[in-house]
């Protein structure tokens, strides 16, 4: 076992735009066009920024796994995809349990989830370390298609309140508005 802190980055993602619907059929929602193509947008951002993924942690929702199949279809390196029932619908408590059962290889793990844990979490997490401009967007809201790039020293398992630094914060369908699409 390697006791010297590991150059760790956890990127965050806020599923895509789903359809609207009942409380009942809340887990089987599916992303909308807009959301294909912001989940594809992210992909896209995720590769112009050199992040690759070695662990994919996510919900078991419908919408959840969509996102996860447009990040990949931009051409972002593709991880195996774990689905977890705990991140469905969960408390930034129970998303930190989660990530902390990461695979010690992994140096980037993706969580995709749902709001509020996700948004949470990143906060939580950082807790105004890092990138002002990271943080200035992030407090304007963590929407849909919402990606949240952390960056630790240490082992998946001590990832804490507070040991993180906010790298990146990038809302993909932002750039498709500014660009007039």
């Amino acid at each position: 076992m390697t006791t010297a802190a590991e150059d760790r980055t956890l990127v965050l993602v806020r599923h895509a735009k789903a359809e609207q619907g009942g409380f009942d059929a809340d887990h089987e929602r599916e992303l909308t066009k807009r959301g294909q193509r912001d989940a594809r947008a992210a992909g896209t951002w995720l590769c112009d920024q050199g992040i690759g993924v070695d662990e994919v942690m996510c919900s078991t929702a419908t919408r959840t796994l969509q996102t996860c199949e447009g990040i990949w279809s931009a051409g972002c390196s593709e991880a195996d995809i774990h689905e977890d029932h705990r991140i469905y619908d969960a408390s930034a408590d129970r998303l930190l349990e989660v990530v902390r059962e990461a695979d010690e290889d992994a140096n980037v793990v993706m969580v995709v989830g749902h709001a509020p844990g996700i948004p949470a979490l990143a906060s939580i997490l950082a807790e105004g370390s890092g990138s002002d401009r990271a943080h200035d967007l992030m407090s304007e809201g963590f929407p849909t298609a919402g990606v949240a790039v952390l960056r630790f020293s240490g082992h998946w398992r001590d990832l804490a309140a507070g040991v993180a630094r906010l790298d990146r914060f990038h809302v993909a369908r932002a750039e498709r508005q500014s660009a007039g699409a």
